[in-house]
């Protein structure tokens, strides 16, 4: 059974307008372009599809792409824009669910592997993700960089946003890497919307060791999918192994 949290109706009803930020075209093209190039004619699979937001228009670039998510509620939004025989998407977890075929690129967006709150499923994604590719295929995570730097002593929270309209901070065990995020939304009727969810954080040279268990090698890690440099003060990465 996955320790991750199954997104139910309701999230998945509010998530394309909670995650507006991450459907603006100057967020979500070099995203979609970084992916196709790497995909080429593809296919691609995603693990943790959500609604669809990278997928499809990853489609509309014509990269043909299999999806596999938790949440059906999460798919049957996706439903309303694509249908089956366009994306297959198939219910399960992405540390152990299998899907027919080998692929060109298998990717991970928008922090999503953390979904996954231990370290062992973690391994197992990347085991899983490596089980598919075709040789010389890819496997390319988005994961952010945890900033408990600027945790002081005695304190295990940090704020993320803070606006008229959402509120989010973020609390955190080091001794665990376990976090839980905590959004609080202001409605349009004036009460306020909370939600949460539980992850645990990576460090990108943990990636590497749980992608070197996976048979895999690390190829190339951006800051962001504009390829920027991934240095020390960098808050994310775009990180791409390669089977081996």
């Amino acid at each position: 059974m996955t320790s991750s949290d199954v997104w139910d109706d309701e999230t998945a009803r509010h998530y394309d307008a909670d995650a507006a930020e991450k459907f603006a075209p100057e967020v979500l093209e070099p995203t979609v372009d970084f992916l196709a190039r790497l995909a080429g004619p593809g296919p691609a699979l995603e693990l943790a599809v959500g609604t669809g937001r990278v997928a499809v228009p990853l489609l509309a670039r014509g990269v043909p792409v299999v999806g596999v998510e938790l949440s059906a509620s999460m798919v049957a939004q996706l439903r309303r824009k694509v249908d089956e025989p366009t994306l297959p998407v198939v219910v399960g977890d992405m540390a152990t669910t299998e899907v027919a075929g080998a692929f060109s690129l298998v990717y991970l967006v928008w922090n999503s592997i953390s979904n996954l709150c231990t370290q062992r499923e973690q391994v197992a994604c990347f085991r899983n993700a490596a089980r598919h590719l075709a040789p010389g295929g890819r496997f390319v995570i988005e994961l952010w960089v945890p900033p408990v730097r600027r945790l002081p002593p005695g304190q295990s929270a940090v704020p993320m946003t803070v606006t008229d309209g959402h509120l989010a901070f973020d609390t955190y065990d080091l001794t665990t890497q376990r976090c839980t995020s905590h959004h609080y939304r202001r409605e349009a009727d004036g009460s306020t919307r909370y939600s949460h969810g539980s992850f645990r954080y990576i460090w990108p040279a943990e990636c590497d060791l749980m992608a070197q268990l996976a048979g895999l090698e690390l190829e190339q890690r951006f800051a962001d999918w504009d390829r920027s440099p991934f240095t020390s003060e960098s808050e994310s990465h775009v990180s791409v192994w390669r089977t081996t």
